[in-house]
């Protein structure tokens, strides 16, 4: 019984082994590291509805911010955002950006993030063009 109950485990441990073995062969789709310096940031998009703009961090990395309401100065042709880092220049919340979208013209609209959340590579690919910052 002793032997029956011991080659049962084994084998059970062995199918595990194998699983774990087999998911980290899968190539994984990380999203974006979770916190970005300042500086790294290369460009926006808004959404239709200016409640979220995307933007591009370095390279290859995207973001999306969720405002807590629309902002839809972002949709003006002159518009340029204005960004003040609070603490650091690491960027890990929202708590971490005064976000304002400005015109020519000099006035500033505050555009209150509400969520920073990065995106994986398949989310970003599948990013329609006019959001793709």
């Amino acid at each position: 019984m002793r032997k029956r109950l011991l080659a049962t485990t084994l084998i059970g441990v062995a199918i595990a082994v194998l699983g774990m073995a087999a998911a980290d062969a899968q190539p994984s789709q990380k999203p974006a590291p979770q916190c970005f310096f300042s500086q790294d940031w290369d460009g926006w998009k808004a959404t239709k509805d200016s409640k979220a703009i995307y933007i591009r961090v370095g390279v290859s990395h995207i973001y999306r911010l969720d405002l807590s309401n629309a902002c839809p100065e972002l949709q003006m042709p002159d518009a340029h955002l204005v960004t003040h880092i609070r603490g650091s220049s690491t960027i890990c919340t929202a708590l971490d950006l005064d976000l304002k979208v400005s015109d020519m013209h000099g006035f500033a609209t505050p555009c209150i993030v509400s969520q920073i959340t990065p995106l994986s590579p398949a989310e970003a690919a599948a990013l329609p063009k006019d959001v793709r910052p």
